[in-house]
């Protein structure tokens, strides 16, 4: 079960996942938007897919956009939602690469709200 928290003063690649979560959502007028960084450094953004026939979470397409490019693992993740939880689905595609990782939801303003754990 995911476990919430305040979240303490955001270090600059804390901010910068957040940023890149929002912008996703906004380019295209998604209900969310997401962000991750690998164990490497690199990040990468997507937003909720929703096509007849492939839906995805922004987060779930945040990972597979970084799986797919071949990160190694994610250390942090962004999901900028008006949502009042992230959910669990996403979550579980999270935890394959990253078991613990923190994961910063916001409000779409890009006020971070709490954050959770993979796990």
């Amino acid at each position: 079960m995911p476990v919430s928290g305040e979240p303490d003063a955001l270090d600059p690649e804390d901010s910068k996942i957040v940023m890149l979560a929002r912008a996703a959502r906004a380019r295209v007028g998604a209900a969310e938007g997401a962000a991750v960084r690998d164990t490497d450094g690199r990040t990468y953004a997507a937003a909720t897919v929703a096509l007849p026939s492939l839906r995805l979470s922004a987060l779930q397409a945040a990972v597979a956009a970084a799986v797919s490019s071949g990160a190694p693992g994610l250390e942090a993740a962004a999901v900028v939602t008006a949502a009042g939880s992230i959910d669990s689905a996403s979550l579980a595609c999270l935890r394959d690469l990253a078991p613990a990782a923190p994961v910063l939801r916001a409000d779409p303003g890009g006020a971070v709200l709490d954050t959770v754990t993979s796990s």
